[in-house]
């Protein structure tokens, strides 16, 4: 199995947010409309983007039942997924947009990091398309896209800090002017939503873990305290490996008292220290 962050469904919007902009949009001349492809895990989406900030369609294919069965991704899985849903999510995306391909004047993709099978289906579908349409290809780098997702709704102004939670990756993001990065802390082992899932397994939970932990947690009434991470003074660095075993260590020692796992406070306890981590 692999971690990143149904059967598809190539046209479910995000959200209502997202879509909000739709509805018989035109592209006057001059106007920037960039079609984007993100197919970095097991989520195909295609967005069509305004001048850098209206959102004309925002479509998502989520592949979480597929993968289910199995306990987290499997990248084999989720790049034939891909390859049954990019196409009509890019049609559908130009025809919920109201534009049409002439409108289109450059082509986006996630280039990495991710899964390789995953993104070579993204890759191969946006060069096709900026070929036939004689258009620029921008290729993106997935965790620069969650960063800048923030100049969506608000300007972003430098130097500024991001903390990037998604998949696998949890990192701290120094941007010191626009398109210079230095990432000054990372985590050492596990990401968080490894050790969401991790845990989440241990606890009985179905894929993905996470939601099922934070419902668990609001309906605790008291939580067990758990260790976190003490590393050198100096580092911003992340480590959660050693309260994922902090939990599975207080599985196992209910279970040899012959006690049922006080479920509701070991996820509360564990949604409080992960965010200390």
């Amino acid at each position: 199995m692999t971690k990143c962050g149904q059967q598809p469904d190539p046209t479910r919007a995000a959200s209502a947010a997202e879509t909000a902009a739709v509805g018989g949009e035109t592209a006057a001349a001059g106007d920037s409309v960039i079609l984007a492809v993100e197919t970095s895990c097991d989520e195909t989406s295609v967005a069509i983007v305004k001048n850098g900030r209206q959102i004309l369609a925002n479509l998502v294919s989520s592949q979480i039942e597929t993968h289910r069965k199995f306990g987290g991704v499997v990248p084999e899985i989720a790049s034939r997924k891909h390859v049954e849903s990019i196409t009509m999510l890019m049609e559908e995306a130009v025809r919920s947009a109201g534009l049409s391909l002439q409108d289109i004047t450059a082509v986006a993709v996630t280039q990495g990091p991710g899964l390789v099978g995953s993104l070579l289906v993204g890759v191969v579908a946006a060069k096709s398309l900026a070929l036939a349409l004689d258009v620029p290809l921008i290729g993106t780098h997935h965790i620069a896209g969650h960063i800048y997702a923030n100049r969506l709704v608000e300007e972003m102004v430098y130097p500024a800090m991001a903390l990037v939670v998604s998949g696998g990756h949890t990192e701290l993001v120094l941007l010191e002017r626009e398109g210079v990065f230095r990432v000054i802390g990372r985590t050492r082992d596990d990401a968080v939503g490894e050790a969401y899932d991790k845990v989440a397994r241990a606890l009985q939970f179905p894929y993905p873990g996470g939601p099922h932990i934070d419902r668990l947690a609001q309906e605790a009434d008291e939580a067990i305290e758990l260790p976190r991470a003490w590393l050198e003074p100096d580092s911003y660095d992340f480590s959660f490996s050693g309260l994922k075993s902090a939990v599975l260590a207080a599985i196992n020692q209910a279970k040899m008292r012959g006690e049922a796992p006080m479920r509701a406070a070991l996820a509360r306890g564990f949604r409080s220290r992960s965010s200390t981590c």
